[in-house]
């Protein structure tokens, strides 16, 4: 789970060091025995559903809220008891936190102040952190008269005024509107490889852990259910929680008959391998992209060819989300994700009969969570 992503080479450095983290609130365990190595230089993304112990996890690294117990070792220093003020790091909330009565450059300043760093070298930051973040004329103004990806900018400029090893970004993009938080998300992204800095961020927000993260770390429950890139994530889920809580997955329940076979209703399906012995209760997974329409006179493959009924269509822009049924599976429906090019070219509509392929490496088998 600690391996370093296919972008850092086999000796990375380890920046930050995370070993049995475990913090309580009184009798409740909001992180349980967390262990995780952060690489120089990279975005690691905490993503998982509220109370999942992502903010928690942030604040322990920070000092915000120290640890029940573990050790927290960054750059090979052991801060695991050290305050915030005595730690390395440059933080961004959603909440921007901005001295409301201060000047654009006085809160960028803010730290370099307290550093007791000359006005000509504080000058000088101020104004390259600025044009860094694409507002070099709005210096002179408040908070209140910039907009809000202006004012989180400025935070993200003030976070890396003292040039921090570590920024932690504490859901940085959730209180924008969602074409202002696309914009924004690239330039952080582009920002923070540029200074490779190494980036700590928590998000309950899938898109943007997926196009920003290097890895991304799902945790449920007070604990890490896997660690990854974000197409290792959304390819190779691990468990049936980060199957279901990333992107649109069909589930059916099914019984193993051997170890890459599963009985669903009355079909036998072929499936990816597993180590699950015969007769298990199981859930059945496939991305609704990856059901492929077999069109007329087209080869296809022996397994997991099904007719199937269309009972219902959704627009989305892009795609077609295609609902069918097949007596053979039960009461279960399969939602395909079609293009609307295919929709056309092969006549689908609501009530017709369609031919489909579940590819046998598409089909991921877990545990069902009740056993």
């Amino acid at each position: 789970m600690n391996e370093p992503s296919p972008s850092h080479s086999q000796d990375a450095t380890v920046f930050l060091q995370i070993d049995n983290l475990t913090k309580k609130f009184g009798t409740f365990t909001a992180l349980d025995k967390v262990s995780l190595d952060v690489y120089q230089g990279e975005l690691i993304c905490f993503l998982g559903p509220s109370g999942c112990g992502k903010t928690t996890f942030l604040r322990a690294i920070a000092g915000l809220d120290i640890q029940t117990s573990g050790t927290v070792i960054q750059a090979g220093e052991d801060i695991s008891a050290l305050p915030p003020s005595e730690r390395d790091f440059g933080i961004v909330f959603q909440s921007y936190a901005l001295f409301p009565n201060l000047t654009v450059e006085k809160n960028i300043s803010f730290g370099l102040e307290n550093e007791k760093t000359s006005r000509s070298d504080i000058n000088h930051r101020v104004q390259e952190l600025l044009e860094m973040v694409g507002l070099s004329d709005q210096g002179k103004k408040f908070p209140t008269q910039l907009s809000g990806g202006q004012q989180q900018r400025i935070a993200l400029a003030r976070a890396l005024a003292t040039s921090p090893g570590l920024l932690l970004l504490d859901e940085p993009l959730s209180a924008l509107d969602a074409k202002v938080r696309g914009y924004l998300r690239h330039e952080m992204k582009a920002l923070q490889r540029s200074l490779g800095v190494t980036t700590v961020m928590v998000t309950h927000d899938q898109e943007e852990a997926l196009t920003m993260a290097d890895r991304i770390v799902v945790m449920n429950d007070g604990v890490i259910e896997q660690v990854g890139t974000p197409t290792e994530i959304y390819r190779e889920p691990g468990t049936l929680f980060v199957a279901d809580f990333i992107g649109a997955m069909n589930q059916i329940n099914g019984r193993t008959t051997g170890s890459n076979q599963v009985v669903v209703g009355e079909t036998t399906f072929t499936t990816q391998k597993h180590d699950l012995e015969a007769n298990i209760p199981v859930v059945v997974a496939i991305r609704p992209e990856d059901i492929v329409p077999v069109e007329e006179g087209e080869s296809s493959p022996e397994d997991n060819i099904l007719d199937m009924t269309v009972e219902d269509m959704e627009f989305l822009g892009s795609f077609w989300r295609v609902s069918m049924s097949n007596p053979l599976l039960g009461k279960a429906l399969l939602n395909a994700d079609m293009s609307v090019n295919a929709i056309q070219r092969l006549h689908i509509d609501i009530r017709t009969t369609i031919t489909v392929e579940l590819p046998v490496d598409r089909l991921c088998v877990f545990l069902a969570e009740n056993e």
